[in-house]
């Protein structure tokens, strides 16, 4: 898959460190030539000698190296890659990059690059979620710069959260993506995610308790696949993933309009939340209690259905479409009609009862359901389910 392609791995200070020594493993399996350059702060977690070993090649430490700087070496080391890779990308070298330092041979390089570059960010949860990381995060994927991960889960200093570096297959997968060589590649695929907004007045509206974090999880794997994605977001609460086309919409009016504009498309993915109705006489002014103790009278009309809409397309229907249905009740049994109902090819089926915990959380559980059967799986984490439900998609349109 990565046959003849170059990989310079900027490897940084962190525990995740260990599990770049894997990446170089699985990259290689695919036949890429792995670069690695490794900071001082990761040779505190990792050695040059094990690094060097695994790479089959020198491990690249100091930005002064006479002998190598005699010819420009850094310049050479960050325009002779395919793809510039920083795993662990701690918050030290996001600062640095958001900002343009270049104290070190690291950040050196990924200043003078003409390469695309994908972080795979590692830290204590703490760390991950201050607003300066947050803005560093915001700024490096404003200059193009790609990301996987950090996962949810258990960390080395004893709290969970995220924060954890993507696992190295995954890691993989999203270099495969960036360049071109994942099951999807050629591919246009199109996702919904999150609610949708419904307005009342200028401060009130209809929604729902979506947070769009498994319509994003699924974009980001599909992404890491190779496709090309087109996300139609609602106002989610989780944030779209680098490396896809982002459309923001407010109302199921506006998302239909979004979907169908991002037409020819090889798959369709409607994770979305869309709100079954709107208010007809919603007002331009906010409204105000009269005294009387009546509630004003909302006049309801159904919203537009965006998955049988583009189901039920008698010409550019993408050759397979995938919906969800989100229950609390006899969850087959009414996902099961709502494909037939629909057209679409498959419903992805989960329980949203409040016992649950699964609308806005960080779990699902789903069914999957296509004219064949139905296929359960287990509690997993929504961007395992994506994982899953992406290398499905990709089988599906390999044929």
């Amino acid at each position: 898959m990565l046959a003849g392609k170059t990989i310079l791995l900027i490897i940084g200070g962190g525990i995740a460190a260990y599990k770049s020594l894997e990446l170089i493993r699985r990259l290689q399996e695919r036949g890429a030539r792995v670069v690695p350059v490794l900071t001082r702060a990761g040779a505190e977690f990792v050695t040059p000698l094990s690094v060097a070993a695994l790479a089959g090649g020198k491990c690249h430490t100091e930005l002064f190296d006479l002998t190598e700087e005699a010819e420009m070496g850094h310049i050479q080391l960050s325009r002779a890659a395919d793809l510039v890779v920083v795993a662990p990308a701690t918050a030290d070298l996001m600062a640095k990059l958001a900002a343009g330092l270049a104290p070190d041979l690291a950040s050196t390089l990924l200043l003078a690059t003409d390469k695309r570059t994908l972080l795979a960010p590692a830290m204590n949860v703490r760390m991950w979620q201050h607003p300066a990381t947050q803005r560093n995060l915001a700024r490096l994927r404003a200059d193009g710069i790609a990301v996987v991960g950090p996962n949810e889960g258990d960390m080395a200093c004893g709290e969970f959260g995220p924060g954890r570096m993507a696992e190295p297959l995954e890691i993989a997968a999203a270099i495969s993506a960036a360049l071109g060589a994942g099951p999807l590649a050629g591919r246009h695929v199109l996702v919904t995610s999150g609610p949708t907004h419904e307005p009342i007045d200028p401060v009130r509206y209809i929604a729902n308790r979506s947070s769009g974090a498994q319509g994003s999880a699924l974009a980001a794997a599909l992404a890491d696949l190779g496709a090309r994605v087109t996300f139609v977001t609602g106002p989610a609460s989780v944030p779209p993933p680098a490396g896809v086309e982002v459309v923001r919409v407010e109302t199921a009016r506006e998302m239909l309009a979004a979907v169908e504009a991002a037409l020819p498309a090889d798959a369709a993915i409607f994770a979305a939340a869309v709100a079954d109705w709107r208010v007809a006489n919603a007002t331009g002014r906010k409204m105000k209690k009269d005294g009387t103790g009546q509630p004003p009278k909302l006049d309801l009309v159904e919203n537009p259905d965006v998955l049988a809409r583009i189901s039920q397309l008698a010409e550019g229907r993408p050759a397979l479409v995938v919906g969800f249905a989100a229950e609390t009740d006899n969850v087959l049994e009414h996902a099961s009609a709502k494909r037939a109902r629909k057209g679409c090819d498959w419903i992805v089926a989960n329980d949203v009862s409040a016992a649950t915990g699964i609308m806005g959380g960080a779990e699902n559980a789903v069914t999957v359901i296509d004219a064949e059967g139905s296929e359960s799986w287990p509690r997993m984490s929504k961007t395992e389910v994506a994982r899953r439900l992406a290398a499905r998609i990709a089988a599906a349109l390999a044929g």
